[in-house]
């Protein structure tokens, strides 16, 4: 998990630039079945208007993922041991469409744009 949150918090901050970060988001939430849903806001970012091929993938009651791409936002569910596949899911995707492997160098470039 911790590579996959050192990505994900990589292309955040690839895409902060004083703007986004404040209209824009990603949220993380728990379902009551268990589980976990995830939204990440896509505008503004190189990913808004890529493509992406649904996912359901259903294992067991409790193991299980269903990730799209609606209204201009990452949206996954899964079960309560699935957030991790859900951000490399994500990330996967991302990585085909955008680069952030230099994310403090993207950010610094980004502000320095907005100037």
């Amino acid at each position: 998990m911790l590579y996959a949150l050192q990505e994900f918090q990589k292309w955040y901050l690839s895409n902060c630039n004083d703007d986004w970060e404040r209209q824009h988001g990603i949220k993380i939430d728990t379902l009551a079945n268990p589980g976990w849903t995830i939204i990440i806001e896509l505008y503004d970012t190189p990913l808004e208007d890529k493509k992406f091929k649904n996912i359901q993938i259903e294992r067991t009651e409790n193991n299980w993922t269903h990730c799209k791409i609606e209204e201009k936002s990452f949206k996954g569910a899964g079960g309560p041991q699935n957030l991790e596949e859900m951000i490399q899911i994500f990330l996967d995707w991302a990585k085909k469409h955008q680069k952030f492997t230099n994310a403090e160098e993207i950010y610094r470039q980004n502000l320095k744009d907005r100037l």
